[in-house]
């Protein structure tokens, strides 16, 4: 596929077996309350099923600088993506592999396009669905307007667009907002927390689908 596809808030081999290839795998780390939280040692067991040339990702939130060297030291994951402020004291290199998930107005609530963090520091960018209690997994949507905009405003930067996305949604999410990524959690399972197995290659073949120009 072009379009690279994240599985979000994985917990168990299977699931991170359907990572599609050139894909990310992302492990929810040090988010207590989140039903997709697991322990670093966890995530760092899981990512050795990965394969496909898929990248491996730790999604957490206002992560100290600390932290964030010791999810790349301890779990050796290829990006973190960060909800909330990008702590102080990182070197340029780990900035780089961040990916700062900025957040966009619910559908239909429209408003100007963020300030973006600049692209030389930060290549990748992650939109999703803002006033949620928890990062990820609320399945519901951002306005994709705004995200539309955005990718209008930036050519060229690596956009991942997330929030209420599933196998029935992704291609319509693809020709409105055009990014570079998906992303998607809640809306490949059948329970919080829970990948079903059945959804995540529905989701895939629907990319697939939009990627040929099969509707």
């Amino acid at each position: 596929m072009k379009t690279f596809v994240k599985f979000c808030g994985l917990k168990d081999a299977a699931a991170v077996a359907e990572v599609p290839p050139g894909g990310a795998a992302g492990f929810v780390l040090g988010v207590e309350g989140s039903p997709r939280n697991i322990a670093p040692e966890e995530a760092a067991r899981l990512l050795e099923r990965l394969t496909n040339e898929a990248e491996a990702w730790a999604v957490t939130v206002r992560p100290s600088a600390h932290f964030v060297r010791k999810i790349f030291d301890e779990v050796g994951v290829d990006r973190i993506q960060v909800y909330g402020p990008i702590p102080e004291g990182l070197e340029y290199l780990e900035r780089h592999h961040l990916v700062p998930s900025i957040p966009i107005p619910p559908a239909a609530t429209r408003g100007e396009p963020p300030v973006l963090p600049p692209s030389e520091e930060y290549p990748r960018i992650h939109l999703d669905s803002s006033g949620q209690p928890l990062p990820g997994g609320s399945g519901v949507r951002a306005d994709w307007e705004v995200c539309a905009r955005l990718v209008d405003l930036n050519p060229g930067r690596k956009f991942v667009l997330a929030g209420g996305l599933a196998a029935e949604n992704v291609a319509d999410a693809l020709a409105s907002v055009r990014p570079w990524g998906v992303d998607v959690s809640s809306g490949i399972e059948s329970a919080p927390g829970v990948k079903d197995l059945a959804k995540m290659r529905a989701f895939v073949r629907a990319v697939e689908r939009f990627e040929r120009g099969d509707g």
